[in-house]
């Protein structure tokens, strides 16, 4: 079959919902049977988000072959429950680098260099690659920001191009809008919208389906209004409101005709739509018991997209043990300023992520000595790690002068140290540790009864590593090795013994957690918060009883 093509453009505003809209278009073609390969194309001159802020861009999202990407390409594997490749993320950095060197290389033969068509050419072509990598029924391309954007124009003229060159029945545009609402007149404005497809127009670009973003519900009228303004077909133009999990965006889309409207307009052979098993899902979510308090220590917080993977790995597992988790966002420098007590006391488990640089890693220290010595469930994701290991190290082997190189190169006991083969590396772009890489588990251990297996592949992002010079010592102190490298050489995770469940691991598990999936090493780190009681909390009865009130309870002569 021919590869059908499904374009997902923005207006009005950024940031409400596109990768969540792939990604939920794509878990609907797969429940058809149809196979799906996704991409998002970023019109940034950045090569890639690895070296930029989190606060300027959010997580950085590794895939299995050690792309840098972004955050969306996680939505996607989640709700499609694919891996994706570095190819599932073009951004305009690529884009030009690859230009510029064909030129400098001569591959040109002295022409001139132009946004059309050489630009685009390169654009159109990565898309196609992607196709042919992945042997796909469907392509979804996301097109990052929004329609007008000076930087996206290449990108929306490319995507235009295609729809001539594949065939206009193997292209589909669907544009996502935001309808604002106007509290003083208590209504939603479509205005915005005709503007935003008029600009897209500008582009010769019509679209096929238009998806409403709406915090407030989306009237028929609204529709028609949309509708005749915008040449769309009323059944094309789909409310899209806030929900209270994303999850539950795939089914509203369904319910809406989206999925039904795609398979006639592409003419994909698709089976019947079966969503039987996301709809338990997300039923099941609406059903969940408590809030678990789980403590997030990083230094990021004030953005928490750049942890959103770490927040939906957590969720996940709270699902699998339905248990709603209630993520307490707290900053590392507010664990070194007031200390660990008043901020982590009703926290029944510990989340150290990842980060960069050494603001807020004397918090992450103190909130590891702080797990360790009130046997708080703690959970270390990369960095998370080496801040157990240097507490470890100076709180119980009496290392007072331990470190990590990345803090302080001159450390007295530098027991985090920088990879040998990364001591000559200058360029900071793409050349850490990054990919999936084996980890053999070490048998009877916790993450061994985790994994259930000897063997597995986990994503990494670091230059830094524990130095094999303190690993005997930390061993014998009770800081168990319990995931290797094949070699032996790279310590991957590392547990306490006999505490109720501390473990760090230097790859991010997060990206490998699934809805319906959840990552075994957060599941039974959610499964020990479980068990903790913090100060004030009661332990449940056992099942059939109820608890009486003293003062009603029946002595044995049943007398009150």
């Amino acid at each position: 079959m021919t590869t059908k093509y499904i374009f997902v453009t923005g207006g009005v505003v950024s940031s409400v919902g596109k990768g969540v809209s792939v990604a939920s278009i794509g878990r609907i073609l797969k429940s058809r049977g149809i196979s799906v390969a996704v991409m998002k194309l970023d019109p940034y001159l950045n090569v890639d988000p690895g070296t930029m802020s989190p606060y300027q861009h959010g997580e950085v999202f590794v895939t299995k072959d050690g792309g840098e990407t972004d955050l969306d390409l996680g939505h996607y594997e989640r709700f499609i429950d694919i891996e994706v490749t570095r190819s599932s993320n073009l951004t305009a950095g690529q884009v030009y680098l690859s230009l510029i060197t064909k030129e400098r290389r001569g591959d040109f033969l002295g022409g001139t260099i132009q946004a059309v068509s050489h630009v685009t050419n390169e654009i159109k072509g990565r898309i196609r690659d992607l196709a042919e990598e992945s042997q796909a029924d469907v392509v979804v391309v996301e097109v990052g920001g929004t329609v007008g954007d000076i930087e996206g124009q290449p990108f929306l003229e490319a995507i235009r191009q295609m729809r001539n060159e594949v065939g206009r029945e193997n292209v589909f545009y669907v544009h996502l809008t935001l309808l604002p609402y106007i509290s003083a007149t208590g209504e939603l404005k479509t205005k915005p919208t005709q503007h935003s497809v008029k600009e897209l127009r500008s582009f010769g670009i019509q679209p096929d389906a238009i998806l409403c973003r709406s915090d407030y519900p989306v009237s028929d009228a609204i529709r028609e209004k949309v509708s005749l303004f915008c040449d769309v077909p009323k059944d094309a133009v789909i409310p899209l409101l806030t929900v209270d999990t994303i999850y539950k965006v795939p089914l509203i889309l369904e319910d809406w005709g989206l999925g039904d409207l795609l398979v006639r307009a592409l003419e994909l052979n698709a089976g019947r739509r079966d969503m039987r098993d996301w709809s338990a899902m997300v039923e099941m979510m609406g059903s969940l018991k408590g809030k678990l308090p789980i403590a997030l220590v990083g230094k990021y917080v004030e953005l928490q997209d750049s942890y959103i993977s770490v927040k939906e790995a957590l969720k996940h597992a709270g699902l699998y043990h339905g248990q709603e988790i209630d993520v307490q966002w707290i900053h590392a420098e507010e664990v070194e300023e007031k200390g660990p007590d008043s901020l982590l006391s009703s926290a029944c488990g510990i989340v150290v992520p990842g980060g960069f640089g050494s603001r807020g890693v004397d918090g992450m220290i103190k909130t590891a000595r702080y797990a360790r010595e009130n046997r708080i469930p703690y959970l270390g994701l990369c960095l998370g790690l080496q801040v157990m290991v240097v507490e470890y190290a100076r709180n119980v082997l009496n290392l007072k002068g331990a470190g990590s190189c990345e803090i302080d190169p001159e450390c007295e006991d530098p027991v985090v140290d920088i990879m040998p083969e990364q001591r000559s590396v200058t360029d900071k772009g793409g050349t850490m540790r990054l990919g999936a890489y084996p980890c053999r588990l070490v048998e009877g251990t916790l993450a061994h009864r985790a994994y259930g297996t000897l063997e597995v592949y986990e994503r990494h992002r670091h230059r830094f590593e524990l130095n094999n010079a303190y690993r005997e010592s930390l061993g014998n102190a009770g800081l168990r090795a319990s995931g290797l490298s094949p070699d032996g050489r790279l310590v991957e995770i590392s547990e306490v013994e006999g505490h109720p469940y501390m473990l760090g691991v230097q790859f991010h598990p997060e990206f490998l957690s699934r809805p319906n999936r959840a990552h075994p090493l957060v599941r039974e780190f959610i499964g020990a918060a479980m068990e903790t009681l913090r100060e004030g909390d009661q332990p449940s009865l056992p099942l059939g009883q109820e608890e009486v009130p003293v003062r009603h309870q029946a002595s044995a002569d049943g007398e009150e």
